[in-house]
């Protein structure tokens, strides 16, 4: 039986509960410093709230310590993680590697995206030096991870929905050289989201602030079927910072997925505990999105970025057919709603956005008709009536539980089993008189029995009478011992479970390279420490250790701009830009050189 996990993103313990109850296995979130993700750290009291939540589900919690760390934060990330092992974490995702040669607790520990996992060398050795979970790069094709699951044990992540950096994650540089904010310290600048110009070093322009290096959004919905047969058993969605019917919407939309590819298998089943209960359709595209790509995942390099706009456009709706003074119609399928938020592109290839005030059947009368036009795209990036549903959405997780109810003269039997055959068995006293109405009597234990309310049960109650005489029962009793059967039953739930321990065990396995430049972020001293014990020696500090950044790669894509441009040598295409071409990257205040490496098809951004 091979268990697959639904993995979702909680920037904050409410968040998180969101997560689990629209049917998450599993949930990552950032402790009070050192995540990638510096803007949502959570107490170490809100992680252990949410962890308790959490496991009464089977549901896991993982913890971000994804940043690359300096000396003298060292003894602060080792007593971290021994607390949050202490209160029952369930794995610690790390960055810097240096992390491994401290005094840890037997606490699984999952090497981040941003330790870039890319290559099958890289994957073996971290396998080898006792990781529990690999976080795949998000560049990598379906073909590339089966041949590494083929040739690996180590269980492997990978990112199925969400932002995409534009950089192999860990390798870029761009934010800290630029701007002062790195992306390994979990400060990013977000320069993938700037404007730029495009031109090489006669003046040509070929294309003028457009947004080159930012990508939309991944969606693998259609690919998930072929993750699972590659090899990947846990599925990441991206959106630490996205708010929480970002974190409902999507989350539901995968776990439905999901279950109808466990449901077509005797041979997986999901991770956690519960059944969903979702009150409605989710539609990713009326959520936060750039629009959507599949990225690399069939092998392909193309259509990935978003030149017009970085900021979500949402769901296409049609095109503008009529236009008045007051108003427009479009020529769509779609039903708007007063408070909607529409967009489109002028004539300039500008992203220009506007709300309708009033819908009155077909006719929209829109805030503002500026740079309206007939054929316009329209797309809705704010849709009240959806976010209005989930808002609403009364979405529910529940754990089944058998209640035995065993009626005696003087005392009242609970015995339950849940849905992971965790027994439960006591007696209640309820010393009194006889009940005067036997069967209305037992009509009332039974409906205060079976009532959930907000407990994490779905109850399947069966009564067993031992005698002729039924006790009389007072509601607020009756209230009382079902809500310590309760009670008890989750805390049981807890006591049973199974934590993973895993302890790293240090030993001399030789990395495969002898020599180690910047890109491989050692910026303290553990970190060196450890590549000398498996026969490497740091030959450049970590870029936010040594910023000399002359001449240096600042940012590293498997996204080409000439293949996205279609002027790629190697398409041969009429438009072609040979690579002797010196290309380079513009803002309002630096210039960047393009460098192409056509064998590995990267791109490399440097500064100029």
């Amino acid at each position: 039986m091979k268990l697959l996990e639904l993995l979702a993103p909680a920037k904050d313990l409410e968040s998180g509960i969101a997560a689990i109850n629209y049917g998450a296995d599993a949930v990552y979130i950032g402790a009070e410093k050192f995540g990638a993700r510096a803007a949502v750290g959570n107490s170490i009291q809100d992680i252990e709230a949410f962890i308790n939540y959490a496991h009464k589900f089977n549901v896991k919690v993982y913890i971000t310590i994804n940043t690359v760390l300096f000396d003298n934060e060292l003894t602060e990330v080792e007593h971290l993680i021994n607390k949050l092992y202490n209160i029952s974490a369930d794995a610690i995702i790390i960055q810097d590697l240096g992390i491994l040669e401290m005094n840890l607790p037997p606490i699984p520990i999952f090497a981040s995206t941003q330790t870039n996992n890319y290559s099958l060398d890289r994957i073996k050795f971290l396998e080898c030096i006792g990781i529990s979970r690999i976080i795949l790069a998000r560049e990598l094709s379906l073909k590339q991870i089966k041949e590494i699951s083929d040739n690996t044990i180590v269980e492997l992540e990978s990112f199925i929905h969400g932002a995409l950096c534009v950089s192999y994650s860990g390798q870029c540089y761009f934010g800290e050289a630029v701007y002062g904010r790195s992306a390994n310290r979990g400060i990013c600048a977000q320069p993938c989201r700037m404007q730029y110009t495009l031109e090489d070093d006669k003046g040509k322009i070929y294309v003028k602030d457009k947004y080159l290096l930012s990508l939309k959004d991944l969606n693998l919905t259609s690919s998930l079927g072929e993750l699972v047969k590659g090899g990947v058993t846990s599925f990441k969605i991206e959106g630490r910072l996205k708010d929480i019917n970002y974190i409902k919407n999507i989350t539901a939309h995968y776990r439905k997925i999901l279950d109808e590819i466990i449901e077509q298998n005797p041979a997986f089943r999901k991770s956690s505990s519960g059944k969903i209960n979702i009150d409605f359709t989710p539609e990713p595209s009326k959520t936060f999105n750039r629009g959507y790509t599949n990225y690399f995942v069939d092998g392909k390099n193309n259509n990935l970025a978003s030149f017009n706009t970085q900021k979500s456009i949402g769901e296409f709706v049609g095109k503008i057919n009529h236009i008045e003074k007051k108003f427009i119609t479009i020529d769509s399928n779609k039903s708007f709603h007063n408070g909607d938020g529409i967009c489109f592109l002028n004539k300039k290839d500008e992203l220009t956005g506007t709300k309708i005030n009033i819908v009155d059947g077909n006719r929209l009368f829109i805030q503002s008709l500026e740079n309206v036009f007939i054929g316009a795209e329209v797309f809705r990036n704010a849709d009240t009536a959806f976010e209005n549903i989930l808002n609403s959405s009364k979405t529910h997780r529940k754990i089944s539980l058998r209640i035995e109810l065993i009626i005696w003269k003087e005392a009242l039997k609970v015995i339950t089993v849940d849905e992971d055959n965790h027994q439960y068995e006591k007696i209640f006293s309820v010393i009194g008189e006889a009940a005067e109405n036997k069967s209305k009597m037992l009509d009332t234990i039974k409906k205060q029995f079976i009532k959930s309310g907000d407990s994490i049960f779905d109850i399947k109650l069966n009564l067993k009478i031992e005698n002729d005489i039924i006790p009389f029962v007072p509601f607020s009793k009756l209230n009382e011992i079902r809500r310590k059967v309760f009670a008890d039953c989750e805390q049981l739930r807890l006591k049973k479970y199974k934590k993973a321990i895993k302890q790293i065990v240090p030993n001399e396995v030789e990395y495969y390279q002898n020599k180690l430049n910047y890109k491989h972020n050692v910026t303290n001293k553990l970190s060196e420490q450890f590549y000398k014990r498996h026969k490497s020696d740091v030959v450049e500090k970590g870029f936010e250790k040594d910023k000399n950044v002359e001449d240096l790669t600042i940012m590293t894509c498997k996204y080409c701009i000439k293949k996205e441009l279609d002027i790629c040598p190697l398409d041969k295409g009429k438009n072609a830009v040979q690579n002797d071409v010196p290309l380079y990257l513009k803002d309002a205040k630096n210039t960047f050189r393009l460098v192409f490496d056509c064998a590995k098809c990267e791109m490399s951004v440097k500064l100029k």
